[in-house]
């Protein structure tokens, strides 16, 4: 009898796009359907734990064979792959497609707090960062790289967002448990106030208190931990006459 590895190999290889646990059960289930042998009934109801463990055997056959191709889990999904050191002739072969430009340093910094703080809100990204990132954000939108991925729990209820698969496969990951470890990254306070508001274009995302609002009183407008200003001088009083000072009088005066 055929063994499960060797089905799932080949379904792998003939496969026009990568293949998850899933899509492979999908197959076989499809196989034993559509097939009369008794090969294909017998893996109707493979269970999916099965199909992965003999990915991973495959995938490890593979490595230990050195070829100039191997299997690898990319985003949750299983397909081949060359050797880059193969690159050049591969290119020669196909031509080499014109990728998109590479993300820019900030991009890849915003890209790396949301990648292992998700989901997190642009004011929380813009508190770790401590600039404005709305262009930023508008890249890797558009790029495909970052998704809204919901409503945080706060006033307002801002949109969250978090890594596609898109960045799994850009980067090469099978998945987000994949990341190189950033415990300093994961150990940055992020706080999370009522509200937020921005204070300038291109600036940081301020909070609430560290704001201040314009008022006519002139010790109420003065922010916290500031000496008022000081009162306008006034005019100083008449300095009285010496006490043995002689009172003017008519005579003194010369009027008769």
């Amino acid at each position: 009898m055929i063994e499960l590895k060797f089905i799932v190999e080949a379904i792998v290889f003939a496969a026009q796009k990568p293949m998850t646990a899933g899509d492979l059960r999908g197959v076989l289930a499809a196989a034993a359907e559509q097939g009369s042998e008794e090969p294909a009934r017998a893996f109707k109801k493979v269970k999916p734990e099965e199909i992965e463990a003999a990915l991973e055997q495959l995938a490890a056959e593979h490595a230990a064979a050195a070829r100039s191709y191997r299997l690898v889990c990319v985003a949750g999904a299983w397909q081949f792959v060359s050797e880059p050191e193969f690159a050049p002739w591969l290119k020669a072969l196909a031509g080499e497609k014109a990728r998109s430009g590479r993300l820019s340093q900030p991009a890849l910094e915003t890209l790396t707090i949301i990648a292992y703080r998700q989901p997190i809100t642009r004011a929380e990204i813009e508190q770790i960062r401590g600039v404005s990132v709305d262009g930023v954000m508008q890249t890797l939108l558009e790029r495909g790289l970052v998704e809204a991925t919901g409503r945080a729990e706060v006033v307002g209820r801002p949109l969250t967002y978090g890594t596609t698969t898109l960045f799994l496969e850009y980067f090469g990951l099978r998945g987000l448990a994949d990341l190189p470890a950033a415990d300093e990254l994961r150990r940055i306070p992020v706080e999370h106030p009522p509200s937020l508001l921005t204070v300038e274009p291109g600036l940081a995302t301020a909070l609430p208190e560290q704001l201040t609002l314009p008022s006519t009183d002139p010790v109420a407008a003065t922010p916290a931990g500031e000496a008022a200003p000081a009162a306008a001088p006034q005019a100083a009083p008449a300095t009285p006459p010496p006490a043995d000072a002689a009172p003017v009088t008519e005579a003194a005066s010369g009027q008769p």
